[in-house]
């Protein structure tokens, strides 16, 4: 049996050789679903570490690009473990950067770390007009909307996005959670949006909010 602290502690310190060992050493030991879950939780607490130290500047966005793609990869090693007890999805995401911004690093971290904590992510990509949101809302029908962008235009384009949803009946059935560089808290209430974050982690967590 893998040690959870240990794994959690390797990740929060971002030494991929070490994860990748540990979960390597310990799929070799042919473990239970549950047991297999309970690696995925030690990595995902490895993910909270990685975000403090994200928010009190400790680590970068570089640091936080490759945690989540640390992510990915602990988590491929566990999929033929995790057996389909993995599949059980606790909600489904929406995501895109917004039409006229070409920016993704923000919105692929927020993914990884999404689809780490258990949600489907459905990710349109970036330079996304309202009308894709819109089409994918209805046909996906999920929980939350989120949407990523970096230049100060892509607030008018947020704005416009979620107008679109309004007007297509289907804003009152999602939370929609905004992010980057230019958001704030002002910007948030004139967008129409539930909430914002400039930091993937937290937004992930405000996320797990709306679906408990």
């Amino acid at each position: 049996m893998f040690n959870a602290e240990q794994l959690k502690q390797a990740v929060g310190e971002l030494d991929e050789e070490k994860v990748l060992a540990m979960l390597r050493e310990f799929v070799a030991t042919n473990p239970s679903q549950e047991e297999a879950q309970q690696a995925v939780a030690a990595c995902q607490s490895g993910m909270a570490i990685v975000g403090d130290l994200f928010e009190k500047e400790e680590y970068f966005v570089g640091d936080l690009i490759f945690a989540g793609e640390l992510l990915t990869n602990a988590i491929e090693i566990l999929k033929p473990v995790l057996g389909s007890a993995s599949s059980k999805k606790i909600g489904k995401i929406v995501l895109g950067t917004v039409a006229g911004d070409l920016h993704d690093i923000g919105k692929n971290i927020f993914k990884s770390m999404a689809e780490a904590a258990g949600f489907e992510v459905f990710d349109l990509g970036i330079d996304q007009p309202p009308a894709n949101f819109v089409n994918k809302v209805r046909e996906v029908k999920p929980e939350i909307v989120g949407m990523s962008g970096v230049l100060t235009l892509a607030l008018e384009a947020m704005k416009d996005t979620v107008d679109a949803l309004k007007e297509a009946g289907l804003r009152d059935s999602i939370k929609i959670i905004i992010g980057g560089n230019p958001v704030t808290k002002e910007a948030c209430e004139q967008i129409g949006a539930d909430a914002f974050t400039t930091n993937a982690a937290e937004g992930v967590k405000i996320c797990q909010g709306w679906v408990k």
